[in-house]
């Protein structure tokens, strides 16, 4: 399986101290399997950063090839997706939340930090964070890659 990473740099060497805190799945390294949806990403990120240029850089998983990882997946919107999302959108520290090695599931929109102070507040319930929390363009997947050990099973083509 082809996976993409879109970041304002072309990535060579996968570094996970690089990684953002507070995200999805936890800190680490996150490709998705559609090619456009990584492109926006790093245009996204270029122009956040106001350097480099966009660049979609090409990895390949062999989804055979998982002994000794442990892998959560999350198949489409669920309450207990949006519970994990925000158990690691709360974690500002670069020690994971969870002991998964790798996770695979929807991406949320970009709201997440706003929906997640209105849930807290008291002001939406549950059923409306899910509900707000998904992606707008559809049920978009992404593959978080969090230890070296789920590193190791991706090679960069």
């Amino acid at each position: 399986m082809i996976l993409y990473h879109g970041s304002n740099v072309e990535i060579v060497e996968i570094d996970l101290m690089k990684s953002k805190v507070g995200k999805d799945f936890g800190c680490g390294f996150y490709l998705s399997t559609n090619r456009s949806q990584a492109m926006e990403m790093a245009v996204r990120k270029t122009e956040q950063l106001d350097a480099g240029s966009a660049f979609v850089s090409e990895f390949e998983y062999d989804d055979h090839m998982l002994g000794g990882l442990n892998i959560l997946t999350f198949e489409s919107y669920s309450e207990e997706w949006a519970d994990f999302v925000l158990m690691n959108r709360r974690n500002k520290t670069r020690i994971q939340a969870h002991p998964y090695d790798i996770v695979v599931g929807p991406i949320a929109n970009d709201s997440v930090g706003f929906q997640i102070r209105r849930l807290t507040s008291g002001l939406i319930t549950k059923e409306k964070f899910l509900e707000e929390l998904k992606f707008m363009k559809g049920v978009t997947i992404q593959y978080f890659f969090g230890t070296e050990k789920a590193l190791s099973r991706l090679r960069r083509i």
